[in-house]
C-alpha cells in the first residue's frame, strides 16, 4: 500500500532531495557495463542489489543528516518497452522488475525514514528515445498507449506517485500524463533543455510547460527540469510567468557543456559541488517554493551534501 500516494509532504513546502546521477555513478564510479544506461537490470542479481542499496542509502543519509525529506527514485528510467526489447527483456519479466524495484525502495524507506525524514518513493519513466535528441516526436495518444504498460506496472505497487523525467516534447508528457492520470497515480513531469534554455525540439521551457498543463487539465502535481546545468535555464525561469510557479525541483547536471559535449566525453567531468551548490540555490532565492532539489549526470553524494548544507544554512 502507498504510505503518501494521497498526500504527498513535498507538496507542503518542505526541504526534499533527490539523489545524483545513478547511471553515470554507476559507470564512472562503480566501473559498471551498462548498455543503454539500463540501470533496472541490476535489479535481478544480488551483487546489483546491493550496488543499489548502496548508492541510494549514501545520499538518503545525507538528506536525514539534514532533517530533510527524500524523494526515492526506482532505477527504471529505461524500463520502457523500446529499451527493454533491445535487452532481450520481456513484458512480463520487466513488470516483474518494476515490483522489485519498489520492494527495493520499500525496505530502504522501512529502514531509514525518519519523522523528520519522509520518504516518497518515486517510480521514474524515461523517454521512449534519447533524452537528448528524440529520434521521434511523439503525438500524445501515441505516448499514452506506449507508456502505458509501464504506468499501470507502478500502478500494482505500492508506489506513491511516478515522474516523467527528461522530457524533450509536449506530445510524449502529455501521453504520460494521460497514462498516470487513468491509472490514479500522481505524476511530476521534467523537461529537458539544451544549454540555451529550449528543449531539445527548439521550444520555450515556459511554452511546452504551459502547453503541458493545459492539455492535462493541470493534473501533474508539479514539474522540474532535469538534465541540464542551472546556468543553461535559470534565465528562462527567473524571466518566466506565472507557469514558474509551476516548477516545484530542478535536478542538476553536473557541468555546463550540455548533452553533446557530455556524450562526447570520455571521462567523466563531475564539476565542482559548490558552484552547483551556489547556482541552485541562487535559483531558489528568486524561486522560493521549489523545494526538491537534487542532481543528474555527473553528480553523486558530494553534489547533494553541498545543496543540503546550502539549504540548511540559509
Amino acid at each position: 500500500m502507498s504510505v503518501y500516494r494521497n498526500r504527498l509532504p513535498q507538496l507542503e513546502g518542505s526541504l526534499f532531495l533527490s539523489d545524483g546521477g545513478l547511471e553515470t555513478t554507476l559507470v564512472h564510479e562503480e566501473g559498471l557495463t551498462l548498455p543503454f544506461l539500463a540501470a533496472f537490470t541490476l535489479l535481478e542479481s544480488e551483487a546489483g542489489l546491493d550496488l543499489l542499496w548502496n548508492y541510494f542509502v549514501r545520499h538518503v543519509e545525507i538528506a536525514r543528516d539534514h532533517g530533510m525529506g527524500f524523494i526515492l527514485d526506482t532505477p527504471t528510467w529505461r524500463a520502457s518497452s523500446n529499451w527493454s526489447t533491445k535487452l532481450g527483456v520481456s513484458e512480463r519479466r520487466l513488470d516483474r522488475i518494476h515490483q522489485m524495484a519498489v520492494e527495493l525502495a520499500k525496505h530502504i524507506r522501512h529502514v531509514h525514514e525518519t519523522a523528520a525524514t519522509p520518504i516518497v518513493i518515486n517510480g521514474v519513466i524515461g523517454p521512449r528515445d534519447s533524452g537528448w535528441s528524440p529520434d521521434r516526436v511523439m503525438q500524445a495518444g501515441k505516448a499514452c498507449h506506449y507508456h502505458g504498460t509501464q504506468m499501470q506496472s507502478f500502478a500494482r505497487t505500492a508506489v506513491d506517485m511516478v515522474s516523467a523525467m527528461t522530457m524533450t516534447h509536449v506530445g510524449e508528457a502529455v501521453g504520460l500524463g494521460m497514462a498516470a492520470r487513468d491509472c490514479g497515480l500522481p505524476i511530476a513531469i521534467s523537461f529537458t533543455t539544451r544549454d540555451d534554455g529550449y528543449l531539445p525540439t527548439g521550444q520555450k521551457l515556459g511554452e511546452a510547460i504551459v502547453e503541458t498543463d493545459y492539455a492535462l487539465d493541470g493534473y501533474p502535481v508539479y514539474y522540474l527540469v532535469n538534465c541540464a546545468h542551472p546556468g543553461h535555464f535559470a534565465g528562462e525561469l527567473l524571466s518566466g510567468g506565472s507557469w514558474v510557479r509551476r516548477v516545484r525541483g530542478v535536478r542538476a547536471h553536473a557541468v555546463r557543456c550540455g548533452h553533446v559535449g557530455f556524450e562526447k566525453a570520455t571521462e567523466l567531468d563531475d564539476g565542482d559541488p559548490d558552484e552547483l551548490a551556489e547556482e541552485c540555490m541562487a535559483l531558489r532565492k528568486h524561486l522560493p517554493w521549489m523545494n526538491v532539489l537534487g542532481g543528474c549526470c555527473g553528480t553523486d553524494e558530494r553534489h547533494l551534501e553541498a545543496i543540503a548544507q546550502r539549504l540548511r544554512a540559509r
